[in-house]
Parts: C-alpha cells; sequence; structure tokens
C-alpha cells in the first residue's frame, strides 16, 4: 500500500500545464517520426548519393554502363496510327508492345515518318515508323544496373523548354511523386534534427559552429558565385 506522500507526488506529476503536455507530446511525436521517416528514406537517399558519386566521377570504370550496354535493332509490320502524336506514339506502343515514358526526339515529323523514343530505366527504344510503307524500325538499347540507377536520379518525364515533354507514363508519375516525398522528407528530417540539437544546450555552440559553415559553404555557390563575374 502506497503511502499518503507517495500518491500526493505522484498526483503532482501528472498535473503539467497543458503547454509542457503539447511540448511533451511534441517531442515524443518528433522523435518518432524522425527515425521511421529515416528508416523509410535510407535506401532513396543511398541511391541518390551514390549516383551523384557516379555521375561526379564518371571515369570510374567500375559503374560504367554505356560501353557495355546491349543493342539490336528490329522491324516489325504496322498500321498507320492515327490521332495527335501523342496519341499516335500510344498506338505505334500498342502495335510494338513496348511500354515506358514517350520522349520526343525531332521537333517536327518528316512527311511520311513519325519517330520517337520509349524509356524506361535500364532500357531505351528508338522506333522509326514508316507509315507509307506501314513499317516501324526499332532500335533496342538495354543497360545494366549501373545503367538503371543512372537513369533513376534524373528520371522525370519532363524537359524544360520542351512544352510536348509530358509525363505519360504511370510509373513516370509515381517515380516523381516519390521524389516529391523524399525531398519532403529531408526537409522535415533536418528541421526535427535542429529541434532535437536546439534541445541539448551543450551541443548548441559546436552545432552553431556547424550550421554557420553549412551556409557559407552552400551559399557561396548559390549566390556568392556571381560577385566573382566581371
Amino acid at each position: 500500500m502506497r503511502s499518503l506522500p507517495d500518491i500526493g507526488t505522484a498526483a503532482i506529476r501528472t498535473k503539467k500545464p497543458a503547454e509542457r503536455r503539447f511540448v511533451d507530446l511534441f517531442e515524443v511525436w518528433n522523435r518518432k517520426l524522425h527515425f521511421y521517416a529515416g528508416l523509410y528514406l535510407l535506401l532513396f537517399l543511398w541511391l541518390f548519393a551514390f549516383t551523384g558519386l557516379l555521375l561526379n566521377h564518371p571515369k570510374w570504370t567500375f559503374a560504367e554502363f554505356w560501353p557495355n550496354r546491349k543493342q539490336w535493332t528490329q522491324e516489325q509490320a504496322i498500321e498507320a496510327p492515327r490521332g495527335d502524336d501523342l496519341e499516335k506514339a500510344r498506338d505505334l506502343m500498342a502495335q510494338l508492345r513496348l511500354r515506358g515514358e514517350v520522349e520526343w526526339t525531332v521537333a517536327s515529323q518528316r512527311p511520311g515518318a513519325f519517330d520517337f523514343r520509349v524509356q524506361r530505366p535500364g532500357q531505351v527504344v528508338e522506333i522509326k515508323a514508316d507509315l507509307e510503307r506501314k513499317v516501324a524500325s526499332m532500335r533496342h538499347i538495354e543497360l545494366n544496373a549501373w545503367g538503371v540507377m543512372h537513369l533513376l536520379h534524373a528520371f522525370s518525364g519532363v524537359r524544360i523548354g520542351d512544352p510536348r515533354m509530358q509525363r505519360d507514363w504511370i510509373l513516370t508519375s509515381v517515380w516523381s511523386g516519390l521524389m516529391d516525398a523524399v525531398a519532403l522528407g529531408l526537409v522535415f528530417l533536418v528541421l526535427s534534427s535542429i529541434y532535437m540539437w536546439w534541445g541539448l544546450r551543450a551541443k548548441r555552440r559546436l552545432g552553431t559552429a556547424f550550421v554557420v559553415l553549412g551556409i557559407l559553404s552552400c551559399g557561396f555557390f548559390v549566390a556568392g558565385l556571381r560577385w566573382l563575374t566581371p
């Protein structure tokens, strides 16, 4: 049986101000979400970090993918497609049993010809359709795992300055949505880390030094390089 002083102490401890209870609850969920968001983003971050290294060091021979690509060509009879350019491309893809993101390779089509490219991570197919002869020539290019990771780094389905380049494959939209989630997740991880760091008074001075160093390093390339231009 508890003594009266013990019961009184427990009661006092549970009677926290509403503001303090809110802060405690926020800190608990901040740690939980920080933990689980980090686990979910783990492989995505490794993928982009590693492919970023590959893009920054193209001479690393162990990760070469273009010289090791497999490619072959084939021809197949087709029926003349109808509709606008995208509808024609989808019609031809269905006839040729191809799936992927449509990429336009020419600004305007030649009379009697219809050219485009179908791309997905690890595979590129260049199609040149002769609508008069009703024959499509296909050039297949298959990449290894390094090539897949390389393409995923910049796989978005859109291109600045080219209004025709829009996402038209459902998996491209899914991947782009995941990349938005990764970006927002990184913002959350940084903000939650700042909150937890600021709660450690002993670490504030050293942490502030690293924050300032990071701001100066990044700021130099974002805005500081303008000072060096003539």
